[in-house]
């Protein structure tokens, strides 16, 4: 061995005996667990309208978009979710590898799932024809239950939201 590896190895021992493993014994507490506030449910006739335009697996975006207007569903809220632009690529329901949905890698359904979820239980689920287009997915491949809607749609479905006095969450990634 060089003195170089001799080095660096003696460096790596070092290096591992600085910090005990494990730092905290597997089911420590991290955090505190007091929440704040109350756990509001809805009130009669309640909206919670969702736009997403993120991108599925490029960051946690629409994943909790997705998980939000569920928890908000269920506490319940009429709920609703608008996936357009980018947005668009999350309601695919070909995603999947080697073949249509198989996990390449955990977690590679997890958007599907929860948005099949959010369906089953009751939401309404809108993407832009547009969106769609923009990258070149068909509407016949989308998750059964989801609706296509008119590119002008994005606005008004907006607008109606708000006269309903919805809670409204956008959620953009770039």
């Amino acid at each position: 061995m060089s003195d170089f590896e001799s080095t660096i190895a003696a460096n790596i021992e070092t290096s591992l005996n600085e910090i005990q493993h494990p730092s905290l014994p597997k089911g420590s507490s991290l955090y505190g667990s007091t929440k704040v506030f109350p756990d509001f449910q809805a009130e009669e006739g309640e909206s919670y309208f969702t736009l997403v335009h993120g991108i599925a697996h490029e960051s946690s975006v629409s994943f909790v978009a997705v998980l939000q207007a569920t928890r908000a569903l269920r506490k319940g809220f009429e709920s609703a979710l608008y996936f357009y632009g980018t947005g668009a690529l999350n309601v695919m329901d070909t995603r999947g590898f080697p073949t249509t949905g198989d996990s390449a890698f955990p977690g590679n359904q997890n958007l599907n799932d929860s948005i099949k979820t959010f369906i089953k239980e009751g939401g309404k689920v809108f993407v832009c024809r547009f969106g769609l287009a923009l990258h070149g997915l068909r509407e016949e491949d989308v998750i059964a239950g989801v609706i296509p809607a008119h590119p002008l749609d994005v606005q008004d479905a907006l607008i109606y939201y708000k006269r309903k006095g919805a809670i409204i969450n956008s959620t953009y990634m770039v």
